[in-house]
């Protein structure tokens, strides 16, 4: 589902975010019989580049996506430096991002 779009920049420009997540389960069974698993979950993720109208030299649909990416950047921005700030009972903006 990835949307792309040319601008001056570059022809084939990143016009979404993209997020991969892959879950993974090992499930053991020891000698004496002890049953353990062990979960993990890897993020990846693909983030749209940030755009600067006067290089890119985007207009009409170009220029609003362009815009809607810097928002949602800074707003996934501020998410982690909340998260990252360690300070407890802080609000975290997720919605926003």
């Amino acid at each position: 589902m990835r949307v792309v779009g040319a601008t001056q920049m570059n022809k084939t420009s990143s016009r979404s975010h993209a997020v991969f997540t892959l879950y993974t389960s090992l499930k053991e069974v020891d000698a004496s019989g002890k049953k353990s698993q062990k979960d993990a979950c890897l993020n990846i993720v693909d983030l749209a580049g940030s755009e600067r109208q006067e290089k890119t030299k985007a207009e009409g649909d170009r220029l609003k996506e362009g815009s809607n990416i810097n928002k949602s950047l800074t707003y996934l921005g501020l998410v982690i430096e909340k998260l990252s700030s360690g300070k407890k009972g802080d609000h975290i903006p997720y919605r926003n991002s």
